[in-house]
């Protein structure tokens, strides 16, 4: 079964820093405690899994870093859809040389309720590419990596295409060595189909700014574990 508590309030939540503090700005994306009722996955040989409308703003980074609180709220969870493919390979960057997209890097960390950074969380992610396209006979645009000791993970791609009835988003799997697998979708800031996509969650809106001519994003992950 899946226990959901009713959403936190904007301005009670608050986002995990790097150095195991809350800053109050920075938790916008997450949102009510979401226990999956999946059970433990395998894992392939060459690692990855082996199986399977409120408008919005950018939240602001800014302000004040506040003690870690134990029993923080944990990522919400949200469906797989049809086009994950199990066995991608382990990379941190997914871009493809010579393909068209605007530059993309997410970055983050990991930790538990009570706060305490992840080492080797496995995350798998995938999306579409430029134009729209999920790639299902090759793994384009998929890949899985592990989080360092301080529960940090980098994510290097493009950012995604739009397709009919969905908004921007990106797909991941996470999963606690030995634990349950966290499956949820992380979303861009100011899209206007962030409206209308049925499936889309503000709480899972990452921190997305301009560099250049690509884009940075942040999000952390907090997982159903002690």
């Amino acid at each position: 079964m899946t226990a959901e508590l009713p959403p936190v309030p904007d301005e009670d939540v608050a986002r995990l820093g790097g150095d195991g503090n809350i800053t109050r700005k920075r938790l916008l994306q997450l949102g009510a405690l979401v226990v999956p009722a999946a059970g433990l996955a395998a894992v392939t040989a060459g690692g990855g899994f082996a199986s399977a409308s409120v408008p919005d703003t950018a939240p602001d980074t800014a302000g004040e870093l506040l003690a870690c609180t134990p029993g923080q709220a944990t990522t919400i969870a949200q469906t797989e859809g049809p086009y994950f493919k199990p066995g991608s390979p382990e990379r941190t960057s997914i871009v493809e040389p010579g393909r068209p997209g605007t530059a993309l890097t997410v970055s983050g960390f990991v930790f538990s309720r009570s706060c305490k950074p992840l080492g080797r969380v496995l995350l798998d992610f995938w999306q579409a590419d430029n134009g729209g396209n999920y790639d299902n006979t090759t793994y384009r645009y998929r890949g899985h990596q592990y989080t360092d000791a301080s529960g940090k993970f980098t994510l290097t791609t493009i950012v995604p295409g739009l397709y009919p009835g969905r908004t921007r988003h990106i797909h991941v799997k996470v999963q606690n060595p030995g634990g349950r697998i966290l499956t949820t979708q992380l979303y861009f800031p100011g899209e206007p189909r962030n409206n209308t996509d049925t499936i889309y969650d503000r709480r899972l809106l990452m921190n997305v700014r301009t560099v250049g001519n690509g884009k940075e994003a942040s999000f952390d992950f907090v997982l159903n574990v002690a």
